[in-house]
C-alpha cells in the first residue's frame, strides 16, 4: 500500500513539470516571434526609406524666381483674364437658358476651369507688376448679349460655335507662350491654361455641335 501511494505521489509531479516545459516552451516561441516581426519590419523600413517616392504632381513656381516678362507674356496675361470675364457668365448662362444636359455640363467646365485660372491671373498680375484689365472685351460683351437673348436649342448651337472657336484660337497663343516664356509664373500659368483650355474643348465636341466651319475659322488663324 505504501508503494502504491508513493507511486501515485510522483505523477501530479511529472505532470507539472511537462506544463512547466510547455509553458516555456510557449514563451520562447512567441519571444522568437516578436523578435522576427520586429526584424522584418525595421527591413521593410529600411527598404522602404531606399525607394523613390510616390511622383507628385508639379509644383507651383516660387515668386521669387520668375524671369524677364515679354510683351507676348503679358499679352497672354490680359488674355487669360478677359477669357473668364465673359466665360464664367457664358457657363452660368447655360445652366438657365440650354436645352442640353450637354451644354450645361460644358458651362460649368467653364465656370471651374475659368475660376481657377482667374485667380492665378490675377495672382500672377500682383506678382509681376503687369496691370490686367477689369472688364471682357467689347467683342466678348457682344457675344455675351447674343447668349442672353438666345434660348434652347438656338442657344447650344450658339454657345458652342462661339466658344469652341474662342478656346481653339487661344489655344495656339498658349503654345507659343510655353514654348518661349523665360518667367517661370507665365509659363506654369501657361500649362494651367493649356490643361484647361484642352478641357473645355473636349467638353463642347462632347455635344455633337462642333461644325466644320468653326474649325475651319479657327484654322484660318494660324501663322503659316
Amino acid at each position: 500500500m505504501m508503494k502504491s501511494h508513493a507511486r501515485n505521489a510522483r505523477q501530479p509531479a511529472g505532470r507539472g513539470r511537462v506544463i512547466t516545459v510547455t509553458v516555456a516552451l510557449i514563451a520562447v516561441i512567441a519571444t522568437v516571434s516578436v523578435w522576427l516581426a520586429q526584424r522584418n519590419n525595421s527591413a521593410d523600413a529600411s527598404v522602404s526609406a531606399h525607394l523613390p517616392a510616390a511622383e507628385a504632381g508639379p509644383a507651383a513656381p516660387e515668386a521669387g524666381n520668375t524671369g524677364a516678362v515679354t510683351a507676348l507674356d503679358k499679352t497672354f496675361l490680359t488674355k487669360v483674364r478677359q477669357a473668364g470675364l465673359w466665360e464664367m457668365p457664358a457657363g452660368r448662362l447655360a445652366q438657365t437658358h440650354a436645352s442640353s444636359e450637354a451644354i450645361k455640363r460644358a458651362g460649368m467646365h467653364l465656370l471651374e476651369g475659368h475660376s481657377k485660372l482667374d485667380q492665378l491671373a490675377r495672382e500672377d498680375s500682383a506678382a509681376l507688376n503687369v496691370p490686367i484689365p477689369d472688364q471682357a472685351t467689347a467683342e466678348q460683351q457682344g457675344w455675351l448679349n447674343q447668349l442672353k437673348n438666345a434660348q434652347g436649342r438656338a442657344f447650344d448651337q450658339l454657345f458652342v460655335d462661339l466658344l469652341r472657336a474662342s478656346h481653339g484660337k487661344i489655344f495656339i497663343t498658349i503654345g507659343e507662350v510655353r514654348a518661349a516664356t523665360k518667367n517661370t509664373l507665365i509659363r506654369w500659368l501657361a500649362t494651367q491654361t493649356n490643361n484647361t483650355v484642352q478641357d473645355h474643348m473636349d467638353v463642347m465636341e462632347d455635344t455633337g455641335l462642333v461644325k466644320d466651319s468653326t474649325l475651319d475659322d479657327v484654322a484660318s488663324t494660324i501663322p503659316k
